[in-house]
Order: structure tokens, then C-alpha cells, then sequence
């Protein structure tokens, strides 16, 4: 009967859009939903049956339908994907009965149409010599594999079958030939014209442009998850390998920390826990890691009943892990009115926070020291006795996603990526651990108040232990032992918005970026110089503070903005200059080669330097050589 229906030419084009609110249903479901609760179990079973039915449908179809049968193949992709969603769905009852209800659909050519997902798979691996591969059927082949791997009846044959070799040397491919697709490219009834033309439209899904990645690490998850080789690793790496075991965590590692896009890095994660690798590691957390286990700026000490202690920072606690700070409540602090009262009362605050937290008889002192890991790097390593322990402190600490993984849970499909930054440092609960302010170049425009201390130029209370972390800079300098190392006060011969942009840098790794879209094209020239300016600025105070990754990022952004607003050139070539910033003078220079005569007739030249001047001229010199030199040829 459900075949019947499927057959039928009935409303095919509304098809992909009832597999896709079938499958988003089936991923969002809670645990315990039972269709007895809401509505009759007979239509549940009838809506599963029938996507089952269309999946095992496109795999036949998959090996001898042509390309361009578009229709038929979007249906499919929609299909599979419904499955997918079932099959490892949250709800006990929507996963169970696809799982049951896929096994008997594919009973009578289940091992067959296997092994062509898994000889396709293995083509598509080799894309460089066979031709560049069908990216729609990949996706369908793909979708049918993880499927596969989460059917209890066919796991073990698609292990026996190589299958995790399959998905290892797919996962190589993808990030060997930076395959990047997003589902929108395969499935346009998805596209939504009049929200796309919109100038500040985000599409942006937990797989986002890595959703083949996302599921060979899917479909390899599973595998791992339900192998005996898991206990022996080197099972797991014999034979014809395209990763050792080092080289695959090294990948994993990778994807977790350079991935933007949630669902990867999630199953990267799951994946190395496979390993005794638990949480994200990330450029940011080896950062802030620097300052684990180091004395320096501690202002707590957890004090363990065998007389072993371990030195902490009050502030990465309370932003991470606020379950190990001593609960007594944090004294307000008053106002004060120069600048010596705010050194004194910054060191009185210090010595007030100096905690000494007598633990438990019944914490352990190597667990204690593996959760303090995770808090300060973002990850961890231990082995299965080790994770014992740890799941009693992380459940303790109300560590959610700690405790997902070292319990081994699949991601729950669109969950986010736990945050690692420490910007929370930055409001008022952090100012109760602060011991230095950071001081902006004063501006006379500008009216300052503060909540903390009654200094009447622009300023941020920040920590040592971030500033020590994160910049060699300034950690140089705290370690002197010259005057400026025992100061309260850093002045920052920057304006207050960058400075308030270096500091976001500190806390979160992230840059913050200028208005894009419609807010960038709505701003005067004006707006879109202090804007720039505030970029010129940190690329100096970087070079100087040897923070490479901010200048580079600072450089990236006044390149963009030019670009898409090359008139801004002409003052920005003289602010960069003004700052001894020769390379980005330069590339303003060759943004303004083109216009050289017109804005050397109009006078727009004569506000420049000389030097400056010289250089948009040879820029515009080496244009027109070049294009001489194009028609030549």
C-alpha cells in the first residue's frame, strides 16, 4: 500500500519539502515522545515506512540514473536525509522503529546495494582519476552509508567490509581537495529568493559548507562507537591505512580548532574520545593554557587533604567552572577618585581574593587536576579509570558538555559549540578579580564614567594572567622588574575603540569586525575612515607588541573594506603612513593606480605627503606596464 502511494505521481514536487519537515522533526524530538501521547502510532509508522521506502528507492535509482534527472534525484536527497534523522534521532521510538522498519525494506538486496555505496564511496575517494564525481549522488551515497553504520544488523558487515577505511579515506579527500558544499547547492527547493536578496542574509546550518565532511565523520563515529577495535587502535590502523593513528588525531584536532562550522567540530570531538582525547581543542585554549599550573597572578589555592594544593586564577573560574569558587559572595567595591586610590584599592582587592579552599577527603587530586585542565585549555586527556572520576566531577560542576563526552553521547544535531572565551571576564562580576587597567589615548570629545572607579579617561579593568597568556609583549614586560612591571596602570597609545577591539581579542581570540552588508554601504566616508582607522591603529600596536594574528587579521579587514570602497584609499594611504604601516600604504596605493590622473587633476594628491604621492605614481606606472605588456602577448 505505502509502495502504491510512493508510485503514484502525487504531489511530487511538495515531496522533498514533507521528507525535510519529517526529518527535522525526527532530530528535534525529545527522548521520551511516544506518538501514543499525541496522535495514532499506525501514521507515524506510515510516514517512516514511506521514507524508508524512498531511500532504499534512490540507492537503486543511484546506480543507473543520469545526472541530470534532477527531479528525481532532490526527492532522494530529502529521502535519505528524513532517514538519516530517524535513525539516529534523540527520541527512543522514532530511532528504533526506522531502524526495524530500514532493515526489512532492505532485506531482500541489503548486502548489495552496501557494497555499491561502499565501491562508490571508494571512486569518489580517487576523484583525481576518475573524474570529477556527481556531488548530488555522493551526497545520497554518503547519507546511505551512515545509515548503514547505524543499522545493529549491518554494522558488523560494513566494518568486515572496510567501511571504516572507506569513511577514513573519504574524510582525506575532503579536506585533501578542500571540497566545501552546503546543502543549498544541491537542493534548490530549499532557496528562498527574496530572503537571498537580501544584502544581510545569513544561511548558515550545523553543517554549513562541510556537510560531506560532516558525515564521513558521522557514518566513521558510529563505527568506532559500536567496534570492539576501539579497545586495540592498532586493529584499527593495519593494513592499507591513509592515516596512521598520530596523523588522524593530529586531522581531528585540526577540524576541531579551524572549523567555524558546528557539526563537524562536534563529531571531531566525539570522534577523539575514541582516543582519551575529551573536549575542543583550540588556539585559544593552548593559549590560556600557558597559565595552568603556573603560580604567577593566582589568587586561589585549592588545598587537598593530603597537604597537596594546586594554584588557580579566581578568574578563569568564574567564568568557566564557578562551582569551585568559595560561594561567599563577593564584596562591592566602592568608587574611587584618582589614580593612586585606584592602585591601592586594585591591591587591596587582589589580597582579598587571595582564597585558600580546603577540599573534600573524597576529591582526587590527579581528577582535580584533569578537570582543571579542561578549564583552562578546552580539553583533556585520561584514560577509562581517569574518566570515572571525572564524570562524578563534571556532573558536579554542571560541565553539560564535558560530561556528554566523556560519557561518549552522540551530538544532539544542532547543539552549539560550548563557548570557550572569557569575555563574561569583562563585566562587572569580573571586575571583582581585576588587577590592572588598561588606559586609552584620552580623547577630549569624549565623556567617560566608569562603574568601578571614578578615573575620567577612557579605561577597561582587566587580568594579568590574560594579558601574561596571551601577549609575549606584555609578558616580557610584567617580568622585568623595571617600574612599568609593578604598575597598576598600562597606558595604550591607542584610541578607545581599537583598544576595546584588542581586549575582545584577549578574552574571546575573535577580532571583532566592522559593519558589514547594508550597515557599511549606509555609512558616510566618515563613519567608514574612524571605522578603518581604528584597524591602521592595531596593526601598528600589533607589530609592536608582536601580536602576529591580530595584524594579520587587522590587515585582512582594511584590505576587504578598501575593496568594496576603493575612493576610501586616498586617506587611508596617509593614515597608514602616519603610523609607518609601509604595507598597507602600499596596497592603498595600488587600489588609487587606476584613478592616478583623475585625482592628480582633481587635487585630491595635494593633501599627501610627497613620498606618498611617489608611490600611488609608481603604482600607476607598474598598471599601465602591465597592461601593455597583456596586449602585447
Amino acid at each position: 500500500m505505502v509502495q502504491e502511494g510512493l508510485n503514484a505521481n502525487f504531489l511530487l514536487v511538495l515531496r522533498p519539502y514533507i521528507w525535510d519537515i519529517l526529518g527535522w522533526l525526527a532530530a528535534h524530538c525529545g527522548e521520551d515522545f511516544s506518538p501514543n501521547m499525541h496522535f495514532n502510532e499506525f501514521c507515524m509508522s506510515i510516514l517512516i515506512t514511506s521514507a524508508c521506502l524512498a531511500f532504499v528507492d534512490s540507492i537503486r535509482k543511484g546506480r543507473y540514473i543520469h545526472q541530470n534527472d534532477i527531479n528525481n534525484t532532490l526527492s532522494s536527497e530529502s529521502a535519505c536525509r528524513a532517514v538519516l534523522m530517524m535513525i539516529y534521532s534523540p527520541c527512543k521510538f522514532i530511532a528504533s522503529k526506522a531502524r526495524l522498519i530500514l532493515f526489512e525494506v532492505l532485506k531482500p538486496q541489503g548486502k548489495e546495494y552496501l557494497k555499491y555505496l561502499l565501491d562508490n564511496l571508494n571512486y569518489t575517494s580517487y576523484g583525481d582519476k576518475f573524474g570529477t564525481p556527481d556531488m548530488r549522488q555522493t551526497v545520497i551515497n554518503l547519507m546511505g552509508l551512515t545509515c548503514y553504520s547505524g543499522l545493529p544488523q549491518y554494522r558488523r558487515r560494513v566494518i568486515k567490509s572496510e567501511g571504516i577505511q572507506t569513511l577514513l579515506a573519504f574524510m582525506k579527500w575532503c579536506l585533501s581537495n578542500h571540497v566545501h558544499i552546503e546543502r543549498l547547492s544541491f537542493s534548490p527547493h530549499l532557496h528562498y529568493t527574496f530572503c537571498e536578496r537580501t544584502c544581510c542574509w545569513v544561511s548558515e546550518d550545523w553543517e554549513g559548507r562541510e556537510f560531506l565532511l560532516l558525515l564521513s565523520l558521522w557514518g566513521l563515529a558510529e563505527l568506532l562507537h559500536h567496534s570492539d577495535l576501539v579497545r586495540n587502535h592498532q586493529d584499527i590502523f593495519s593494513g592499507e591505512m591513509y592515516y596512521t593513528e598520530s596523523q588522524l588525531i593530529n586531522k581531528l584536532e585540526e577540524i576541531c580548532s579551524d572549523s567555524s562550522t558546528p557539526g563537524p567540530r562536534w563529531y571531531a570531538a566525539y570522534i577523539l574520545s575514541f582516543f582519551g582525547m575529551y573536549g575542543f581543542p583550540s588556539k585559544f585554549g593552548k593559549r590560556i593554557g600557558k597559565a595552568l599550573n603556573e603560580k604567577e597572578y593566582a589568587d586561589m589555592k585549592l588545598l587537598l587533604t593530603n597537604g597537596d594544593s594546586l594554584s588557580v586564577h579566581g578568574i578563569v573560574l568564574m567564568v568557566r567552572c564557578p562551582a569551585l569558587l568559595p560561594p561567599k559572595e563577593l564584596p562591592v567595591i566602592e568608587k574611587t577618585s584618582d589614580a593612586l586610590s585606584v592602585r591601592q584599592d586594585t591591591m587591596n582587592l587582589c589580597n582579598k581574593f587571595r582564597k585558600e579552599v580546603c577540599l573534600s577527603p573524597h576529591v582526587d587530586h590527579q581528577a582535580l587536576a584533569k578537570l582543571l585542565e579542561y578549564i583552562y585549555l578546552g580539553y583533556l586527556q585520561a584514560g577509562e579509570e581517569l574518566v570515572k572520576k571525572l564524570k562524578t566531577f563534571a556532573k558536579r560542576c554542571n560541565l553539560k558538555p564535558l560530561l556528554q563526552m566523556l560519557s561518549r553521547k552522540s551530538p544532539k544535531w544542532g547543539t552549539p559549540i560550548p563557548s570557550s572565551d572569557l569575555t563574561l571576564a569583562l563585566g562587572p562580576a569580573g571586575c571583582h578579580f581585576s588587577d590592572i587597567i588598561l588606559e586609552a589615548k584620552a580623547t577630549e570629545l569624549m565623556c567617560w564614567t566608569c562603574c568601578v572607579c571614578s578615573l575620567s579617561v577612557p579605561h577597561m579593568h582587566v587580568h594579568k594572567v590574560i594579558l601574561w597568556s596571551s601577549c609575549d609583549y606584555l609578558r616580557a614586560l610584567f617580568q622585568s622588574g623595571m617600574r612599568e612591571s609593578h604598575s597598576e596602570i598600562i597606558n595604550v597609545p591607542i584610541s578607545w575603540e581599537a583598544l576595546v577591539k584588542l581586549v575582545d581579542w584577549f578574552y574571546s581570540d575573535e577580532l571583532p569586525k566592522p559593519p558589514s552588508g547594508c550597515s557599511w554601504d549606509n555609512m558616510d566616508t566618515e563613519e567608514k575612515l574612524h571605522e578603518l582607522q581604528q584597524y591602521v591603529e592595531l596593526c601598528w600596536l600589533a607589530e609592536f607588541w608582536f601580536l602576529e594574528d591580530v595584524q594579520q587579521d587587522c590587515s585582512k579587514i582594511i584590505v576587504s573594506c578598501l575593496d568594496s570602497a576603493r575612493h576610501l584609499s586616498v586617506k587611508i594611504i596617509q593614515v597608514a603612513a602616519n603610523f609607518s604601516q609601509w604595507k598597507l600604504a602600499e596596497v592603498a596605493a595600488n587600489y588609487m593606480a587606476p584613478l592616478y590622473r583623475q585625482l592628480n587633476d582633481s587635487g585630491d594628491l595635494e593633501g599627501l605627503d610627497e613620498e606618498l604621492v611617489d608611490m600611488v605614481r609608481a603604482a600607476s606606472v607598474r598598471l599601465s606596464q602591465a597592461g601593455s605588456n597583456h596586449c602585447r602577448s
